[in-house]
């Protein structure tokens, strides 16, 4: 899918987790759409496989782990020491785990490292280069952040945190020319999701609450990204866009066949 709807000429888009999945398709799209796009991820070989066929002098790899400070350091200055200039961050590096509570808890360091920590980092040192340009920042949160799921409190828990902080930073950074916004998918087809996409009956189950009767595809949340990280949302900060298909539209009650 190539999208042409925005001019992103002569501006830097940084994407974490832009190796696969949704990551990916935003890289993808922005790049459509004339950036300079950097991904980070913890891979360099994925990495690098992912920007195989874009354009050479319109691309960078950076690979690190956002969790530790001083990768997200070196980061963003590889960027802007690359480019010469940061003017959107898609904050996308996830993790995930489910289960019952007391058995997953041990992962709890891992998923807040992630999935706040690595936010944290980014944002600590990606906000004044934002802040330079005039940019703004957009994070992949989840409609797990709205509200809660069976077995997933850990995960639910890290991605309410995300909102919360794209929320007070819009407040904080407003004023100083920088915009914030989230987006929240629901169950989207990645590699992390293949396995449940693969089986039949889990499938079902998920996209029984979903309006328009299919799950998401990486392609399906990248647009959304770029208009709230384009001009067309100059006057958008501190929303959560829902790029659920209307899974959040419903109270939770299965979808029933009338008739």
């Amino acid at each position: 899918m190539t999208h042409n709807s925005y001019d992103f000429s002569g501006r830097t888009v940084l994407v974490t987790g832009g190796g696969s999945g949704i990551g990916l398709a935003i890289a993808t799209a922005f790049l459509d759409n004339g950036a300079n796009v950097a991904i980070s991820g913890r891979t360099e070989s994925k990495l690098v496989e992912a920007v195989q066929g874009q354009p050479a002098g319109r691309t960078l790899t950076v690979a690190g782990d956002i969790g530790d400070p001083s990768d997200a350091e070196a980061l963003v200055a590889a960027v802007v020491e690359r480019f010469g200039r940061l003017d959107v961050v898609v904050n996308n590096a996830a993790a995930h785990t489910g289960g019952d509570f007391t058995d997953t808890v041990d992962e709890w360091e891992q998923i807040r490292t992630t999935n706040i920590d690595g936010f944290v980092h980014l944002a600590r040192f990606a906000l004044p280069e934002l802040e330079r340009v005039g940019g703004n920042l957009v994070a992949v949160s989840s409609v797990s952040a709205l509200r809660g799921d069976w077995g997933q409190s850990l995960y639910n828990a890290s991605k309410a945190a995300v909102l919360n902080f794209i929320q007070s930073l819009a407040l904080d950074y407003g004023r100083r020319g920088v915009r914030l916004n989230a987006v929240a998918p629901a169950f989207t087809i990645t590699p992390i999701t293949q396995g449940v996409a693969d089986d039949a009956e889990q499938l079902a189950k998920f996209t029984n609450r979903v309006a328009l009767g299919r799950p998401g595809q990486p392609e399906d949340i990248a647009p959304a990204v770029l208009f709230l990280a384009s001009d067309d949302a100059a006057y958008i900060t501190g929303a959560t866009l829902a790029v659920d298909g209307g899974t959040s539209a419903s109270t939770g009650q299965p979808h029933i066949e009338q008739g």
